[in-house]
């Protein structure tokens, strides 16, 4: 049964390595419903968020195919539950749609987003949060006149407590003693 997995990837940052990454998913038919990109916590490492709907064997296979791209660090797969996640959006409504009484105030205040810039033909509204509450926002500030509405994509840190400090090291050292066994047999 397919269900939405989050899939986090941390690589050296070199041109080429998402289009790599893509073909491997596109090849097995499997969309990318968000992708961000970022720094990560460890310099000269990036990270990739990718939110894909698949089958759980299918989610492990193109993990394990993507580890095997060069310049890919460690890939890791996550559940909804695994992970702390977010996403922000903006929208851009007209002030006409929005000015009548206190109904902006209300929108910002209940649904926690704030205003970023108001000008006599418009008004940029920003929220953060869960696919879900950005859905919310989004219908309903339609009936007052949506320009322009943009999101981010997701994301999203885990709730484990290793992070990919302790697996580098962890490949370091394993690096480390294969090269020793090759030496003490050659």
């Amino acid at each position: 049964m397919k269900q939405e997995f989050t899939i986090s990837l941390f690589s050296e940052s070199h041109i080429g390595i998402l289009s790599r990454i893509t073909l491997i998913l596109s090849r097995r038919q499997i969309n990318i419903e968000s992708i961000t990109a970022s720094e990560s916590a460890v310099p000269g490492v990036q990270m990739l968020t990718m939110v894909v709907r698949t089958t759980p064997e299918m989610v492990q296979k193109v993990a394990r195919q993507v580890e095997k791209v060069v310049d890919v660090l460690k890939v890791f797969v996550h559940t909804s539950s695994e992970i702390i996640c977010q996403e922000m959006a903006l929208y851009k409504v007209t002030t006409r749609g929005l000015m009548s009484g206190s109904m902006i105030s209300d929108i910002v205040r209940k649904h926690n987003a704030r205003i970023l810039e108001v000008k006599s033909e418009y008004m940029v509204v920003e929220k953060s949060g869960t696919r879900a509450e950005i859905k919310e926002l989004l219908a309903l500030l339609e009936p007052c006149g949506v320009l322009q509405f943009v999101s981010s994509g997701r994301v999203a840190v885990t709730r484990q407590v290793k992070e990919l400090n302790a697996y580098l090291r962890e490949m370091e050292e394993a690096r480390g003693t294969r090269q020793e066994a090759l030496e003490f047999y050659n």
